[in-house]
This record gives C-alpha cells, sequence and structure tokens, in this order.
C-alpha cells in the first residue's frame, strides 16, 4: 500500500524536493499521507469551515486519524507568504508542505514550529 500521493488541481507545481522524503522524516514511513496543490478558490472556505478564519491560507492539514491526513497546499498563496524567508521556488512549494506536516506531528505556531522549519529547511537544503 502507498502510504503518499500527491494531486493537484493547478496545471502546474514543483515536483522537487521529494515530498515523500520529507513526509517520511517528517511523519515516519507508515503515516499515510496525501498532499493536494490547490488554486486558491476552495481555500477560504475550507479555512472558514475548519479553522474558522476568513483569510484565504497557504496551507491546511487535517489529521483524519492517528497515522493518516491530508496537506492541502495553495501555491499562489504561499508565493506571497514566503517572500520574508527568501527562498527559491522550490522553496515556495516545500516549506508550506513542511509547515503542514509539522502541524500533523503537533507543533502549532510559535518558537518550537519556527525552530523546526528552520531545521528541516537546512536538513534538505532548502534554499
Amino acid at each position: 500500500m502507498d502510504t503518499f500521493t500527491i494531486n493537484s488541481t493547478v496545471q502546474k507545481y514543483s515536483s522537487q524536493p521529494s515530498y515523500r522524503v520529507i513526509k517520511e522524516r517528517i511523519l515516519y514511513a507508515q503515516h499515510t499521507l496525501s498532499r493536494m496543490f490547490n488554486g486558491t478558490t476552495p481555500a477560504p472556505k475550507l479555512g472558514q469551515a475548519y479553522r474558522n478564519n476568513s483569510y484565504t491560507p497557504d496551507i491546511l492539514s487535517f489529521l483524519l486519524e492517528e497515522h493518516t491526513g491530508e496537506v492541502f497546499t495553495y501555491p499562489e498563496v504561499a508565493k506571497k507568504e514566503v517572500i520574508k524567508f527568501d527562498l527559491s521556488e522550490t522553496g515556495h512549494s516545500a516549506f508550506p508542505f513542511i509547515h503542514g506536516c509539522l502541524h500533523l506531528k503537533g507543533p502549532g505556531h510559535g518558537d518550537t514550529m519556527d525552530r523546526l522549519e528552520r531545521k528541516y529547511l537546512k536538513a534538505f537544503k532548502i534554499t
């Protein structure tokens, strides 16, 4: 059984770095995860319904069961959000995925999340 799938509603998304490797390093191999690349249309509706947010998020992650989750990323929104980190195009795609995987593992926003994001950006040589 494959424990990682990628789906997309956008025409183009970065296939690098290996999202499977990131997923397995952060969440372990047995964790089943689906990554969805989306346009911006459903983001506000999902954010409002599940997170009580009125803005368009760059990432939404959902833990469905103990070792099963989904990560929805919105590349166009992420490009705007991660400019402050001065990341490459690959980084624009990888950073939100790392962030979403970390949320599935447990940390909320704050110092711990920031430290772990920097750790994984460095570990995966994402610039």
